[in-house]
């Protein structure tokens, strides 16, 4: 591959990436690196703008000066810390599973853990939606891949009944789809998956506290924390610190242990990141109405658009508004840039082919005032 072509290539059709350094300062607004203007951030995943809260820092501090920098090796051979025990077991009990194991990102658990499931004799049924790091886990197994239209479970049951066959199988969805906000229908995932007996793996990356009655995601949420074999979610979103985990029984973590080549092989996650998973999941338990504080100020921006006769089909606090081209996604972000907005244009292949959108997260970082600016915003100029 020609690399200069490529880039040129790219750069005709607007999906040509650069990097837009922030300064994001823990007290005050971000604002672009060489500028002090402030910005307000409309595509962080900092959902409950944990990063920034007082007792994530300090736990991270004192874990920081108690353990130092790094862990030192893989947990295979002697970066094995008792804190990140004590980080499994917290999250162990935060998702209602019997034991859970650490990964350095939820990119490296999502290609750990499925070919670490799966092989060459087996199926996947993988959403057509999946993130990523769904789809190079689903490759690198070699297992064969049956993707099915997105959230879409009658036409799952058809592939099901049609290509099942007599190995091992495995479902795989996210709980929630960080590109369009829409939530899987777990209760019938379940039903499909004990009728055609499958293990199910659930990525819940984007619904961790947020959802559900003590914040664990939307599994808890449906009530099928029993029947999920395998759930997957990360620190560095909701959580605001940095890594991910799989929880499940103690069997499959057994399992993962020996299998899962990302985590066997890579240093494990330093002591600062835990104690600031640690902190969140603190803040978390002690404040369970976060998760129903952040819904409320997604409808509120919603009602906001809404009254600019803009209609925002989703109910999660991830809003996307679809443009088509990426040029016409990436001149819109600009003018929002203008305005003060910092919003990142989503452009294949993250999305489909003419679906480029500008993807708003809405945060606890964010205020009514802001939000209702926002929509003002993007209704004078779509």
């Amino acid at each position: 591959m020609d690399p200069l072509k490529w880039l040129a290539k790219q750069r005709q059709h607007g999906n040509l990436r650069s990097l837009r350094p922030l300064v994001r300062p823990v007290m005050g607004s971000p604002h672009l690196a060489g500028s002090q203007r402030p910005l307000i951030d409309c595509s962080s995943n900092d959902y409950l703008a944990l990063s920034s809260h007082p007792l994530v820092i300090a736990t991270s501090r004192q874990f920081l000066e108690e353990h130092g920098a790094g862990s030192g090796a893989a947990r295979l051979m002697s970066g094995d810390l008792a804190l990140h025990h004590q980080l499994e077991e917290a999250i162990a009990r935060f998702k209602g599973q019997e034991a859970a194991v650490l990964f350095g990102s939820g990119y490296m658990a999502n290609t750990g853990v499925i070919p670490a499931l799966m092989g060459r004799h087996d199926v996947i049924f993988s959403d057509k939606l999946n993130h990523a790091s769904i789809v190079d886990g689903c490759v690198l197994s070699g297992a064969r891949i049956v993707r099915f239209r997105h959230n879409d479970m009658e036409h799952l049951a058809q592939l099901l009944s049609e290509k099942r066959g007599n190995g091992q199988a495995l479902i795989v969805v996210e709980s929630l789809y960080s590109m369009d906000g829409d939530k899987v229908p777990l209760l019938q995932l379940v039903q499909l998956k004990e009728k055609y007996n499958c293990l199910l793996l659930v990525d819940e990356a984007h619904a961790t506290g947020i959802f559900g009655a003590t914040g664990a995601g939307l599994v808890e949420e449906a009530g099928v924390t029993d029947q999920v074999d395998l759930v997957m979610g990360t620190f560095g979103k909701a959580l605001g610190s940095y890594g991910a985990y799989v929880a499940a029984s103690q069997v499959w973590i057994d399992f993962l242990l020996n299998r899962a080549r990302s985590f066997i092989y890579s240093t494990s996650l330093p002591p600062a990141v835990i104690g600031a998973s640690l902190g969140a999941l603190q803040v978390v338990a002690e404040n369970p109405d976060l998760g129903h504080t952040l819904l409320a100020r997604a409808a509120f921006f919603k009602n906001a658009l809404a009254s600019c006769n803009l209609k925002m089909e989703s109910s999660t606090q991830i809003m996307p508004l679809v443009v088509g081209e990426s040029d016409a996604a990436v001149a819109l972000a600009a003018k929002l840039g203008e305005a003060g907005f910092f919003v990142t244009a989503v452009r294949p292949p993250t999305v489909p082919e003419n679906t480029a959108r500008l993807r708003f997260s809405v945060t606890l970082h964010q205020s009514e005032d802001d939000l209702a600016s926002l929509a003002k915003h993007v209704a004078a100029l779509v």
